[in-house]
């Protein structure tokens, strides 16, 4: 058997009973080929035994190939002879957006990569400078969402740490929503009067099962519950589910009602501690813009599970919905006021 002990050392054990002779033992190696990773691949090597008169007997050791991060000129000089160097002709110089050093930004449009220059990446700003850019960056050809992001030091897998709750946003939210409920008796035509866009019962949550799917909240009343729990499948995933937390499980559907009409938010955070939360729309000016962040701000902050310690706050960021994001100074984020206030 055949056992290496350093790269340019082969030692052989005996196999056979009989004595092997030095003398007769021709050894016989293929170049050593080295390549500009500083690496070498070990080929194969033969060694043959001559006896006397006894015929040829040969042995075969057959060396694994190994990958030694040495430099490549102290190999070469190591090795003796045979030791040939094999070059690798440099590639070609990359174009456009491969070029560019982050792999992510291989796949933005190039209004993306002209608008993030607008910003610096690892800089803190001042929620109103923020602002500012924020609306600077949103160029699309729709008016896009501003959307902020809380990183925050808690683990939503114990039960102390879950954070789920809703906000008012003074200036609302800049969207349409579609409110349908689910009730019944004599809370059926109460909805209708408040407002609401669908009214139903058994025959809506029916409709909902079948894939129905047109409103952007659904408010419950506590005896429909047991009814609705059957639908868990299909609104869970959607965040449509009601919830007493989330201020879709009431007894007062016309408040319930108006508050989502007029911009109630409802947020929570997701597995990794970070809450996703719609503030407005960028076409709102920018004191609207400061007012409803401000208001998510306290918001998250009045809410703070009972099992989050430490630091509370990670790091914030706002963005539009195509646009990049911006870092916040979150110590002046916490401290900021309102004009007004």
């Amino acid at each position: 058997m055949a056992s290496t002990a350093t790269p340019s050392t082969l030692t052989l054990s005996s196999i056979f009973s009989q004595e092997l002779n030095p003398n007769s033992l021709i050894f016989k190696s293929k170049p050593l080929l080295f390549t500009t990773h500083k690496s070498f691949s070990l080929h194969t090597l033969s060694l043959q035994y001559k006896e006397r008169k006894n015929g040829p007997l040969v042995v075969a050791a057959m060396a694994a190939e190994a990958e030694v991060a040495e430099d490549v000129e102290q190999e070469g000089e190591e090795g003796g002879e045979g030791a040939v160097a094999v070059l690798i002709p440099p590639s070609k110089p990359k174009k456009g957006k491969a070029a560019l050093p982050l792999k992510r930004d291989r796949t933005r449009s190039k209004r993306f990569l002209e608008i993030q220059k607008l910003r610096e990446i690892k800089k803190e700003y001042d929620l109103k400078t923020a602002i500012e850019l924020l609306k600077q960056t949103a160029s699309s050809k729709f008016v896009e969402t501003a959307e902020a992001h809380f990183r925050l030091n808690i683990d939503p897998k114990y039960n102390d740490q879950q954070l789920r709750a809703t906000v008012n946003l003074p200036k609302g939210t800049g969207q349409t929503v579609k409110v349908a409920v689910l009730t019944q008796g004599e809370k059926f035509d109460e909805a209708k009067n408040a407002g609401a866009d669908i009214v139903g019962g058994e025959d809506l949550i029916e409709q909902i099962k079948g894939g129905f799917m047109e409103f952007d909240k659904l408010i419950a009343t506590p005896d429909m519950m047991p009814k609705v729990a059957s639908l868990g499948r299909v609104l869970g995933p959607r965040g449509l589910m009601p919830n007493p937390k989330a201020g879709t499980v009431t007894t007062n559907i016309p408040q319930a009602i108006e508050e989502f009409k007029k911009g109630k938010v409802e947020y929570r955070a997701d597995k990794t501690g970070i809450v996703h939360l719609p503030f407005g729309k960028a076409n709102f000016s920018e004191e609207d813009l400061i007012i409803n962040f401000i208001a998510a701000v306290k918001s998250v902050e009045a809410n703070k599970p009972s099992g989050a310690k430490g630091v509370y706050w990670k790091s914030a960021h706002v963005c539009s919905s195509m646009g990049p994001s911006i870092r916040l100074n979150v110590r002046e984020m916490l401290e900021y006021k309102l004009p007004n206030a």
